[in-house]
Formats: C-alpha cells, structure tokens, sequence
C-alpha cells in the first residue's frame, strides 16, 4: 500500500522518469485537478470534479492515473494561518489516505494557504467573469498548489517540507 512519506524529493526520485504529479485542491463539493508535465517542471489546469460518494470519485482519479502516467499525488493541506492543522487538514489527510489505498501511490502535502484567493485575484484581474471563475478556481487552485511544490523542489533551501 502507498504511504504518506517525509521526504518528497526521495519520494520523487524514486519514481519512474516520466511519470507525472497530480496536484489536487480537495473542496467539500469540488476536487480540482492538475497535472505536471513529464519533466516535472510545469503544472497545467486538468479538470474540476463534482464530489460524489468516495468510491465513484476514487473511480475517476484511478482512470486519470492510467491514463497520465501519474505516479504521485500532492494534495494541498489547508493549514490554519498559523500554520497548524485543523478540522479541514485533518479531513485532507482522511481523504489523501484513503485514496492512497485505491490507487497505490505515493502521497504528498503542500501547504495551500491563500491559494483559492491568490487564483481568483489573478482572475479577476484578467476581468473575468463570475460564472468563470467558478468554473476555474478549483483546477487553477491544483495548478497554483502542484507548481508552488514543483518549484520548492528546484530549490534546495526551500524544499518542500511534510506539513
């Protein structure tokens, strides 16, 4: 079974070469998906999933891993501002641990802090419209959360760390 690991980059570099990350912005109606390029330098908007039950939502990202080579998921962690962790951390946890047991991979945080907000500000500076942006946020807010990651990475003395 696949485990929530300490470090990242091992974690990483354990991984296939050209397998892909999926970044993944958990709402309590919405997941919303991105997905890194094969060289792990670059995240893309993927889709926006309506939350149904777990097993059916469990389906789909199952699918989307065979079908882009995924080998890992980064699941943006809803740290208090403080930077602890609660009820809605903890459930991010639940869910990412349970998912890692359906599709057998490595499982990784990235603190997701005023990402939603940082996405719909850019969006709103690029006037767009309200229907939009709810149609945009989730999967841009994966992208925002999979790139602040992928970057981290490329940086040593910010790499990401096992919020």
């Amino acid at each position: 079974m696949a485990e929530e690991k300490d470090d990242p980059a091992a974690v990483l570099a354990a991984l296939p070469r050209h397998a892909r990350l999926l970044g993944v912005d958990l709402g309590t109606k919405t997941l919303g998906l991105a997905l890194s390029d094969v060289e792990r330098r670059i995240a893309s908007p993927l889709e926006t999933l309506e939350r149904s039950k777990f097993t059916a939502d469990a389906k789909k990202i199952q699918a989307l891993v065979a079908r882009f080579g995924i080998g890992a998921i980064v699941f943006g962690l809803p740290l208090n501002m403080d930077g602890t962790e609660g009820p809605r951390a903890q459930a991010t946890r639940a869910y990412a641990r349970n998912l890692a047991a359906l599709v057998r991979l490595p499982t990784l945080f990235w603190d997701e802090r005023l990402s939603t907000a940082a996405v719909n500000r850019m969006l709103i500076d690029f006037d767009t419209t309200r229907r939009r942006r709810a149609a945009l946020v989730d999967k841009m807010a994966a992208a925002y959360i999979l790139q602040g990651f992928l970057e981290a990475l490329r940086e040593p003395r910010h790499s990401p760390t096992h919020p």
